[in-house]
């Protein structure tokens, strides 16, 4: 097959997404040229110009394939020759069953390898406006802290609500968990929604002791505060964190998204003292956002308060709350399911900056690019891999899985197994035919999709390879 008469193609920004679509580019036999801003022009997060700097966490946390989905998606990326994986594992530390690393030996290991690719050049300096138009095959992996003329330039050409310039993040919640004795599906006063249901909610009573306990929670609990390169980000009166509104007055939930009106309790037949909503947050209806509920609390003040929430005892949550700086595209709105810019095919976007959270999850979708942007180079043709992969379901959560009636609804997400199609069938019994149970049940299941995963990724390689061949 003849390929396309291109020179290279450019990826602007050298974090872990782009340090990733390179080296999936320059391994498939296309050029690349590597455009990275630092260390000409720094951010207020980055300290040095190296390639996959490390700027938070040195945590690429569960590398647990077979029962967490970061874990699973870590397996992946090793079979699809990840050089994020490959530096991460070379310069492991001690961290139980996660994955550490040492940000110093991993960045410079990254950085050295694509130093050393003949079919890999890197240029120094900034790209301050869309490339231009003899670009014709680009990947965007610019991150959360985009430069703000490359950030102008995206939202001038996407649309000025289409460009998110903070998170202001619910927390997410495994349906399987939620208890159902006490919680139910309703919506307020019944009122129908578009598709006709009037059923759309799930709803956790609380009483009037209940209520006043989670108001007393929310202001003790121990809250983050934000990032010096974050101090203004702003607070949106629709948008206000939880513990905020609690500060205004006891009352201010209850009238808020907490308030009762129009739901009746089936326990009871009224309507409660106060109420938290969920909102079905995906189209398999496997995971369901907290309405109203974005928080700078603390990761572990979250899961003690909300699980104070009746309903809500057992959750598992598959993201938590949140509020900070954070430069992201409406996905779902705007890029096809390559990663390409629905209005200007020739950029594909990559990392964070396409609604995905956590550094395994950014070199994912520049793993992905990298390999959409080498097919189309190469004049060849490369389906999405199959939703049942840790793959296929984050980018298929980035590019349309999420539901997007409700304006500036997507948020950014980690994997998750909430985003993997059900199994046919969970498993009824161990490998000794014991009946299952409780926790047992719920780990077989994601050990049964796990596999399931492995297996897909493997045919979907495979396929990959051929059409190389």
């Amino acid at each position: 097959m003849i390929a396309k008469q291109m020179n290279t193609v450019h990826v602007i920004g050298a974090g872990l997404a782009g340090s990733e679509a390179a080296w999936q580019l320059a391994n498939a036999g296309v050029p690349v040229t590597l455009h990275e801003m630092r260390p000409l022009r720094m951010t207020p997060a980055h300290k040095t110009g190296g390639c996959a700097e490390l700027v938070c966490s040195n945590s690429f946390r569960s590398d647990d394939w077979e029962n967490n989905a970061v874990g699973l998606l870590h397996a992946e990326l090793r079979r699809a020759g990840s050089i994020v994986m490959a530096a991460g594992d070379a310069h492991q530390v001690p961290a139980g069953s996660a994955l550490a690393v040492d940000r110093d030996g991993f960045s410079a290991a990254v950085t050295a390898a694509l130093d050393a690719h003949p079919r890999i050049t890197r240029v120094a300096g900034e790209i301050e406006a869309l490339p231009p138009a003899d670009w014709d095959n680009v990947i965007v992996a610019t991150g959360p802290l985009t430069s703000p003329a490359l950030a102008d330039a995206i939202r001038a050409r996407t649309g000025e609500d289409d460009l998110a310039f903070f998170d202001a993040l619910a927390p997410i919640v495994h349906r399987d968990s939620i208890d159902f004795s006490i919680a139910w599906m309703q919506s307020r006063y019944d009122k129908a929604g578009p598709a006709g249901d009037t059923a759309a909610y799930v709803n956790c009573p609380l009483d009037k002791e209940q209520y006043n306990a989670f108001i007393d929670a929310l202001l003790a609990g121990d809250k983050t505060e934000f990032k010096d390169w974050e101090k203004d980000t702003p607070y949106f009166e629709g948008c206000l964190p939880i513990e905020v509104m609690a500060e205004r007055g006891r009352e201010t939930l209850r009238f808020g998204p907490m308030k009762p009106v129009g739901l009746d309790d089936p326990r009871t037949g009224r309507w409660p003292y106060a109420v938290v909503q969920l909102r079905q947050d995906n189209a398999l209806g496997t995971l369901f956002n907290i309405v109203g509920f974005q928080t700078k609390l603390k990761h572990g003040a979250q899961t003690d308060i909300f699980r104070m929430i009746p309903g809500l005892q057992n959750a598992q949550f598959a993201r938590l709350g949140g509020i900070h700086r954070n430069t992201f595209l409406h996905s779902p709105k705007l890029l096809d399911d390559t990663l390409r810019l629905k209005a200007e095919p020739r950029l594909r976007f990559a990392g964070q900056i396409t609604g995905v959270e956590g550094y395994v999850e950014s070199a994912a979708m520049g793993l992905l690019a990298g390999r959409f942007a080498a097919a189309d180079f190469l004049g060849e043709a490369l389906p999405a891999p199959p939703r049942t992969t840790a793959l296929g379901a984050l980018l298929a959560h980035v590019t349309g899985g999420h539901l997007t009636g409700a304006k500036g609804s997507f948020q950014p997400m980690n994997v998750n197994f909430g985003l993997f199609p059900p199994l046919g069938a969970d498993p009824v019994t161990d490998a000794d035919g014991k009946r299952l149970k409780g926790a047992d049940k719920g780990r077989a299941r994601k050990q049964a999709m796990a596999r399931r995963a492995l297996a897909d990724l493997d045919m979907w390689l495979g396929g990959a390879r051929i059409a190389a061949e």
